[in-house]
């Protein structure tokens, strides 16, 4: 069996904070999220640092090397860093100093700067709270939630996301994507490699996260649901590589129709011959 799979990672990333839409305190999860995809060699935020609500950044600049950038509004109401972070993502766009982009915000007026970058053939990912719109989400290659950073998983956590709930039908249900991504990855024999089935997910849905639905890694979640899939470990040469291969669904038996009773006739005997 032979599988073969590819990401392209970026080696060297521009990290482009919209202060007025990002947390300060998420700061380290955020460079760390971003360092997965390449080394932030560019670390620039955006933002009016006359204004009170920017003094959260202050203490945590000179700590990650973070460059400020000041933006004056223009007009009350009107958000001019956006402008601002297009401008100097364009300019590094095209001068070749990176080869990939983390954007965090969650304001869609930069849907179609990631658009413009995936048009180049750049990563682009983005990093932004769960009520992103989704063009955004779906115009980044990666979009990481911020509520996926806030909190480690652990086995309490994931028993609790598992617990029926009164919103249990609010929680977002990864069979389905799971489903089409394994449609997605399966070789000629059934078996799809674990590695193009996360890759597959990633393009069906930026968004998709395992830590959504409470679990550490995709694997975790693939367990969770032994009733829809096998696992396996392939014997390829080198790192052990994980296999996926949909359960065999047993269709249910179809229902006899009940018999209809006999009727019993009753036989007269014959009349003696005289």
């Amino acid at each position: 069996m032979k599988h073969t799979h590819r990401e392209h990672k970026p080696s060297r990333m521009a990290l482009l904070i919209d202060g007025d839409n990002a947390q300060p305190s998420l700061i380290v999860k955020l460079m760390a999220e971003a360092g997965k995809y390449g080394t932030l060699t560019i670390r620039r935020i955006y933002g009016d640092w006359t204004t009170p609500q920017m003094n959260g950044w202050k203490d945590c600049l000179n700590n990650h090397a973070i460059q400020p950038i000041q933006q004056f509004r223009y007009t009350v109401g009107k958000n001019a860093t956006d402008s601002a972070l297009i401008i100097d993502a364009m300019d590094l766009l095209h001068s070749g100093l990176v080869d990939g982009f983390c954007i965090v915000s969650s304001d869609s007026d930069y849907t179609r700067l990631a658009t413009r970058i995936r048009e180049s053939g750049n990563f682009v990912m983005g990093i932004g709270q769960r009520k992103t719109p989704k063009p955004f989400v779906n115009a980044c290659n990666v979009f990481i939630y911020t509520e996926n950073l806030v909190d480690e998983i652990d086995d309490e956590k994931i028993a609790a996301a598992n617990k029926p709930t009164e919103n249990a039908q609010q929680r977002p249900n990864p069979i389905p994507l799971l489903k089409e991504a394994f449609a997605m990855s399966a070789d000629e024999d059934g078996w799809a490699h674990l590695g193009t089935m996360g890759i597959n997910l990633r393009q069906l849905d930026p968004g998709f996260d395992p830590r959504t639905f409470g679990y550490g890694q995709l694997l975790q979640l693939i367990k969770a649901h032994k009733e829809l899939f096998t696992i396996r470990k392939g014997d390829d040469k080198g790192p052990s590589a994980v296999y996926i291969k949909r359960t065999e669904e047993r269709r249910p038996r179809e229902k006899k129709a009940p018999r209809e009773p006999r009727v019993k006739v009753a036989v007269r005997p014959a009349p003696d011959k005289v």
